[in-house]
C-alpha cells in the first residue's frame, strides 16, 4: 500500500510540473508572438535584421580560427562573445525603436559636435586614464573609452547621417538660431543670406569631418563622403550647388597629398596606403607572386603581400559550389577573413546560394527603405533613412565588389555579418533609427490604404448605379493608384514649397 501510495504521488507530481511547464512555454510564446503581432515597425526589415544576426553567428563561429590563435582563446569563447554582442545589440536597436522620431530630431543637430570631438580625439592622440587613441594597423582610428574599443568611424558616419538630416529640413524651414541670432549683428549680416547658412551648417561641417576622417583612413574618407553627399541630395540640395563643395573637397585632398610627399611621408601617413592599395589593385596579384621561384625569400614576400587578395579570390572561385559549413580551408590563410572578406568566406562554405541570398537581403532593405521614404511626413524623416539605408547597402555592396576583387581594398565589413562590436553595434543603432521612424510610416501607409479601399469601394458602388460620369469615374480611379501608390513626394528643396508639417500635431523641438 505504501508503494502505491508513493507512486501516485509521484506520477500526480510530475503531470502537475508538466503541466506547469506546458503553460509557461504557452505563455511565453503567446507573449513573443504578441510582440511580433504588435509591433509597429517595418516587420520585413525586422526580419531581414534577424537573418542577417543569424547568418553573422553562423559565420563567424566558423570563420575565427585564426583569430583564436592570435588572441589565444577558443573559438568558443568568441562565440559566447559574439552572441553577448547580439544581446547588447537588440537591447540598443530595441531601446532605440521605442523612442520617438522627435527625439531624433531633437539629438541630431549634436551630431557633428559629437563627431567632432571624437574625431579630434583621435587626431590629437589623446592618452588620459578613461580615454585613450589606439593606433592599430599604422593609424588612430578607435578610442579605448573604460576598456571598451570603440571604433569611431563606425558611429561618426551615422551621427552624420542624422545630422545632415536635422540640417536640411532646419535649412528649409529657417530654423537656424545661431546663424538668425548673428545675422542681427551689423558684423555678420551676410549671415541672412541662404548660401553663408548652407556653407556653415552643411557643406563645412561635411568638409571638416571628411578631413578629419583622412588622418586616419583615405577609403574612408572617400565612402563616408560619399555617403554624406548623397545624404543632403536626397534632402533637396541640387546637384550644381555641390559642383563648389566637390571641387573644394578635391583641392583639400590635393593639398594633403602634396602635403604627405613634401613632408617624405610623415604627414598624411595613409595617403601613401591609399596609393599602395591602388597599385596593387591596378596591378595583378597572382602574376606578382608567380614571377618569383617558389620557395624563394622573394616569392614568400610577395605571397604575404597579396595573400589578402588571392585567398579571397580563391575563396570565391572555389565557391561556385558549396563547400559545406566548417569546410572552409582560406579561412586558415586569410588574416582578417572574418571581418575584410566575411562575403568571400560564405560563398566558399555556401556557394552562389549564399551570395544569392546575402544580395537579396540587402537589396530588399534598400526596397523597403525607398518605401518607407515616401510615407515619411517630414524632410527630416526621409533624409535620415534614405541616408542610413544607403549607407548600410552601399557599404555591403563596397564590400562584396572588394570580395570579388572589383575595386581596391578599403577595410569595409559587411554590416550585421563581419566581426566587430563597434561595427555591430553602430549599425544596431543604424537599424533602431530605422524601424523607429518606419512605425509613424506605417502608420501613415495604413491610414493611405484605408482611405484608398473606401475611394475604390465608392467608385465601385457609383458605377453600380450608373450614376457617375466617365470623367468622374476616371478621376477616382487616379485617386486610387494615387493612395495606393503612396502620397506625392514633398518637394525637397527649401525655394520649392513650405515643410510639410511633422503629422502628429505637436510642436518641434526648439533647437
Amino acid at each position: 500500500m505504501h508503494h502505491y501510495f508513493s507512486i501516485n504521488y509521484c506520477t500526480n507530481t510530475f503531470i502537475m510540473a508538466n503541466s506547469k511547464t506546458k503553460t509557461s512555454a504557452s505563455s511565453s510564446g503567446k507573449k513573443i508572438w504578441s510582440f511580433i503581432d504588435g509591433f509597429a515597425g517595418d516587420r520585413v526589415i525586422f526580419m531581414i535584421v534577424l537573418i542577417l544576426i543569424m547568418i553573422s553567428i553562423l559565420a563567424i563561429s566558423s570563420s575565427t580560427s585564426l583569430l583564436a590563435n592570435q588572441l589565444g582563446t577558443t573559438r568558443s569563447a568568441i562565440i559566447r562573445e559574439q552572441f553577448l554582442i547580439v544581446i547588447v545589440g537588440l537591447a540598443v536597436m530595441f531601446m532605440v525603436y521605442y523612442m520617438s522620431p522627435k527625439f531624433f530630431k531633437f539629438i541630431s543637430k549634436y551630431g557633428f559636435l559629437v563627431s567632432v570631438v571624437l574625431l579630434s580625439m583621435l587626431v590629437l592622440k589623446v592618452n588620459l586614464p578613461f580615454v585613450k587613441a589606439l593606433h592599430i594597423n599604422d593609424a588612430y582610428r578607435s578610442l579605448s573609452i573604460l576598456g571598451f574599443q570603440l571604433h569611431v568611424y563606425e558611429f561618426v558616419k551615422i551621427f552624420m547621417v542624422m545630422y545632415l538630416g536635422w540640417a536640411v529640413q532646419a535649412y528649409k524651414d529657417d530654423d537656424f538660431a545661431i546663424a538668425n541670432s548673428l545675422a542681427k549683428m551689423d558684423h555678420f549680416a551676410f549671415m541672412q543670406s541662404s548660401l553663408a547658412k548652407k556653407i556653415m551648417y552643411i557643406y563645412a561641417p561635411i568638409l571638416l569631418v571628411s578631413a578629419m576622417i583622412m588622418v586616419g583612413s583615405v577609403s574612408s574618407t572617400l565612402f563616408i563622403g560619399l555617403i554624406m553627399g548623397a545624404t543632403i541630395l536626397v534632402g533637396g540640395i541640387r546637384i550644381k550647388e555641390l559642383i563648389p563643395v566637390i571641387l573644394v573637397g578635391f583641392a583639400l585632398v590635393g593639398l594633403a597629398v602634396g602635403a604627405y610627399f613634401a613632408s617624405d611621408g610623415k604627414m598624411f601617413e595613409r595617403i601613401g596606403t591609399g596609393i599602395s592599395r591602388i597599385a596593387k589593385f591596378s596591378s595583378d596579384s597572382e602574376q606578382e607572386v608567380l614571377q618569383y621561384e617558389e620557395g624563394t625569400i622573394e616569392f614568400k614576400e610577395a605571397l604575404d603581400k597579396n595573400r589578402q587578395a588571392l585567398g579571397a579570390k580563391l575563396a570565391v572561385k572555389e565557391g561556385i559550389l558549396p563547400k559545406g559549413p566548417g569546410r572552409s580551408t582560406q579561412k586558415y590563410t586569410v588574416p582578417v577573413i572574418f571581418e575584410d572578406y566575411m562575403f568571400a568566406f560564405i560563398v566558399e562554405e555556401y556557394g552562389l546560394l549564399g551570395a544569392l541570398v546575402i544580395l537579396l537581403l540587402y537589396g530588399s532593405l534598400l526596397a523597403r527603405g525607398s518605401r518607407i521614404v515616401r510615407y515619411c511626413d517630414s524632410i527630416y524623416q526621409k533624409t535620415v533613412i534614405a541616408g542610413l539605408v544607403l549607407l548600410i547597402s552601399g557599404q555591403a555592396l563596397m564590400h562584396m565588389l572588394i570580395n570579388v576583387d572589383l575595386a581596391p581594398m578599403t577595410g569595409q565589413t559587411l554590416p550585421m555579418i563581419s566581426h566587430g562590436k563597434s561595427s555591430f553595434l553602430a549599425f544596431s543603432l543604424a537599424f533602431g533609427v530605422i524601424l523607429s521612424i518606419s512605425r509613424s510610416a506605417e502608420k501613415r501607409l495604413l491610414a493611405a490604404q484605408e482611405e484608398a479601399s473606401a475611394a475604390l469601394a465608392a467608385s465601385r458602388a457609383e458605377e453600380a448605379e450608373g450614376g457617375e460620369e466617365p470623367s468622374s469615374r476616371e478621376e477616382s480611379r487616379q485617386r486610387v493608384r494615387v493612395l495606393e501608390e503612396g502620397e506625392e513626394s514633398v518637394p525637397l528643396s527649401p525655394t520649392d514649397s513650405e515643410a510639410p508639417d511633422d503629422g502628429d500635431g505637436e510642436e518641434d523641438l526648439d533647437e
